[in-house]
């Protein structure tokens, strides 16, 4: 498959010319899981090094655009789910981008909290907490891991929920606690062993960090920590000066 651009002589490094080739390859012409052109046929289209082919193609797996398959080739990487930024449960965050969502429960206990926890939910040190950890899918895909933790005193039948479903549907419906804001920070880290392995990425791959307090009016209900996959997971914001 040859592409339509061609690199040429200018200030802008060859590398750096098909690399942007590459991305309106993978962006605009290209599907999803379709294979890229081999490294040397690469060579061959735009009369390159073998060297200037492998350090475009290796920023374009860099960028999250192309995955290598060892023996088979490089191919177009899944597209990353945009989020807005707003208050919403995962089940509703998922549908409105036309996905299926999905859940695997990893474990329901009652367990002392950490002390972040304990002062997030306004518990003394005494009390116990819900801790529930799942795995969310989108489209059968693992997308996130999930940790949190609610009130054991606040939520004594938590145990007996289903949180296949939507937790923020159940604490309205069941308990009478509908979420209605919720302050977040959001920043970056390197999955873990064990997260690596539940979402399917290396140990040490980048992962979008998530630390939620969710309130039922002036009520703290929820403190969760979440660990989304940075290749499959975008978020979008609108900013204004006023």
């Amino acid at each position: 498959m040859a592409t339509q651009q061609k690199v040429g002589k200018g200030m802008v490094p060859k590398h750096a010319q098909l690399h942007a080739i590459l991305v309106d390859l993978c962006t605009n012409q290209l599907s999803p899981g379709d294979a890229l052109p081999s490294e040397r046929q690469l060579c061959l289209d735009h009369g390159v090094s073998r060297v200037t082919v492998r350090e475009a193609l290796s920023q374009l797996v860099a960028d999250g655009l192309a995955v290598r398959v060892h023996g088979r080739g490089t191919f177009v990487a899944e597209r990353a789910h945009r989020s807005e930024l707003r208050l919403a449960s995962f089940h509703e965050d998922m549908r409105r981008l036309g996905l299926e969502p999905g859940t695997v429960v990893l474990s329901i206990e009652q367990d002392a909290p950490s002390s972040a926890t304990t002062a997030a939910l306004r518990m003394n040190d005494e009390q116990q907490a819900w801790h529930v950890r799942r795995l969310r899918l989108a489209d059968g895909t693992p997308i996130c891991v999930e940790d949190a933790w609610y009130s054991a005193n606040l939520l004594p039948e938590l145990d007996s929920a289903d949180f296949t479903v939507s937790i923020y549907d159940t604490l309205a419906a069941r308990f009478g606690h509908p979420i209605d804001r919720a302050e977040q920070t959001v920043g970056a880290g390197s999955a873990s062993s064990e997260t690596a392995a539940l979402l399917g990425v290396r140990p040490g791959a980048s992962v979008m960090t998530f630390d939620r307090i969710a309130y039922s009016g002036d009520l703290p209900v929820e403190h969760a920590y979440s660990w989304f996959r940075a290749d499959r997971y975008q978020l979008h914001m609108t900013l204004a000066d006023r």
